[in-house]
């Protein structure tokens, strides 16, 4: 049987999962200033968009870490299960 994506074995937590994920982010948001800077918009309006987004996305991939790190740590995930 095929197991939805959400269900599936997910990959190892990294060794450094919120440093990693602070980084990704900021050059996301590096990316989105450069572009406007690159495209004649205005880059002040890009740099409050992307801290705003660097901000939002970097919380909620901490806070799905610390669950995810919290969970394993209880035992609650199983990879052979799926849950």
């Amino acid at each position: 049987m095929r197991w939805p994506w959400w269900q599936g074995t997910q990959r190892p937590v990294p060794k450094h999962p919120y440093r990693d994920t602070a980084i990704f982010y900021a050059v996301l948001a590096a990316i989105i200033v450069a572009f406007a800077a690159a495209s004649g918009g205005n880059v002040v309006k890009a740099v409050v968009i992307a801290a705003a987004v660097w901000v939002a996305a970097t919380a909620y991939s901490w806070w799905y870490w610390h669950d995810r790190i919290q969970k394993r740590q209880r035992g609650e995930i199983d990879r052979r299960t799926r849950k």
